[in-house]
């Protein structure tokens, strides 16, 4: 039932968020950075920085939107995609692999409403503190320089803003439009990615199966939505890129912006090369094969048709 799809694509989302978070925290890190202005060399190194300089919860910042958006995203996405499917199937029979990326066409589309907000907002706060370590690195320089001058430098410090602080100034300035920002680059990223997920995880899902009537067994679903999540991730991690620097409002000193989808991908392919690209793709691997593995387990264990099952017994 859809209200089972829902939950189940709910519950997915937040056990797979909270395990993965720190990574895709550093995945958006290294993405923002640009030739002659690295912070971070890695994801481990970024990730022991964060934890320096901003405490273990500094690995979370930007959670709190992820979690309180990604149950409505992921049900959307998992739901959509069924429902494609059943549509596009003629009289039950096996789908083409044709209709099967029609339907994750589809699913990517619509999840979009919900997906473009979230990662607009997700981003600021995940980059905030890249930003706020590359002015006190640039201030501790100058003093250096400048160490001949009576008084010492003033010290950076970084005003923290929140997700609905965020919000209230784009609504107030660029009205809804300013939430939406970057939602060509998010098309251009979830589509090709719905397109690439669905027809391979379910097709992988298939060699598990012993019986077309029995569903996989539960450690099969997991390992196909890995693999599927994974290879879906790196196949559009360009367009993730463009995504996140186009909808990153604060830039780092001598950073550039971007008019565009077309004016950032010919900025980084002139400045920083091809392989800018891949920044953060095996980041985004690590935290979409997880995550994708642990919504399709949930989805296809059905958790919510036993929470559903259970109400009108505690009813009763």
């Amino acid at each position: 039932s859809l209200p089972a799809k829902l939950i189940n694509g709910g519950i997915a989302g937040l056990i797979g968020v909270t395990c993965v978070f720190p990574i895709d925290l550093a995945k958006t890190r290294l993405q923002n950075q640009q030739n002659g202005q690295r912070i971070y060399t890695s994801m481990s190194d970024c990730l022991i920085k964060t934890i320096r300089s901003e405490g273990y919860f500094g690995m979370y910042r930007g959670a709190a939107v992820n979690l309180t958006l990604v149950t409505p995203e992921k049900a959307i996405k998992l739901a959509a995609n069924d429902f494609f499917r059943h549509h596009l199937s003629k009289d039950g029979k096996k789908l083409t692999l044709l209709r099967e990326m029609l339907a994750g066409c589809g699913a990517g589309t619509c999840q979009v409403i919900v997906t473009t907000p979230m990662e607009m907002l997700k981003i600021q706060l995940q980059d905030a503190g890249r930003i706020a370590a590359q002015k006190k690195l640039m201030a501790a320089q100058a003093q250096l320089s400048s160490s001949s001058v009576a008084g010492a430098a003033e010290p950076v410090v970084e005003t923290r803003t929140t997700a609905m602080q965020i919000t209230r100034e784009l609504l107030r300035s660029k009205g809804i439009a300013g939430l939406y920002k970057g939602l060509g680059a998010t098309l251009l990223r979830d589509v090709p990615f719905s397109i690439v997920y669905f027809p391979l995880f379910a097709n992988l899902n298939k060699l598990g199966q012993q019986d077309p009537n029995v569903k996989a067994p539960f450690y099969v679903s997991f390992l196909s939505g890995c693999v599927a999540g994974s290879t879906a991730a790196v196949a559009v991690n360009p367009c993730d890129v463009i995504k996140t620097r186009l909808q990153s409002l604060q830039r780092g000193v001598n950073e550039d912006t971007y008019s565009g989808i077309l004016d950032c991908t010919k900025k980084i392919w002139q400045k920083e090369g091809p392989m800018a690209f891949l920044k953060g793709a095996y980041c985004r691997a690590l935290v979409i094969a997880p995550l994708f593995g642990i919504a399709q387990v949930v989805y296809f264990i059905g958790i919510a048709e036993f929470l559903l099952d259970m109400l009108p017994k505690h009813r009763a």
